[in-house]
């Protein structure tokens, strides 16, 4: 049985120009929903004091490390060699916040590991399921 992922990751919040605020988040990736990745920000830096959520395609993640990626709400992309970038945008605003890109590429490693890229389908091993369940009959 694969199991979820979780890695902690360093972030920093930037606000303005010259005001951040460094925090640990959560990445998140469950083979049942295998498309997806969550970036979970602790309750002390959200706007009403509760644990907050992201969830976008795990792909716009793994594109974003190696080139600007993302349309809509959220967008990703490499600023130098350490740092990858995330902008978020919801109805209270936009957030930009910068990750130690090493942290991301291990859990991505580690998303990819219980999940192969290319294998989240589940139809794409409908055959063998088939086979399975009428006892190759």
């Amino acid at each position: 049985m694969v199991t979820a992922v979780e890695q902690t990751v360093h972030a920093r919040l930037i606000v303005t120009a010259g005001l951040s605020c460094d925090f640990v988040a959560r990445l998140g990736y469950r083979p049942e929903d295998p498309f997806a990745v969550r970036l979970t920000f602790p309750a002390e830096i959200s706007l009403d004091g509760t644990e907050q959520t992201w969830t976008f395609a795990r792909d716009l993640l793994g594109e974003g490390m190696l080139a600007p990626a993302g349309a809509g709400d959220v967008h990703v992309w490499p600023c130098g060699p350490h740092r990858t970038m995330v902008e978020l945008h919801g109805p209270e605003g936009a957030a930009m916040l910068r990750l130690r890109s090493a942290e991301v590429r291990a859990f991505l490693a580690r998303s990819y590991a219980a999940v192969p890229e290319g294998a989240e389908d589940p139809r794409a091993d409908l055959a063998s399921l088939l086979v399975a369940l009428v006892g190759g009959v």
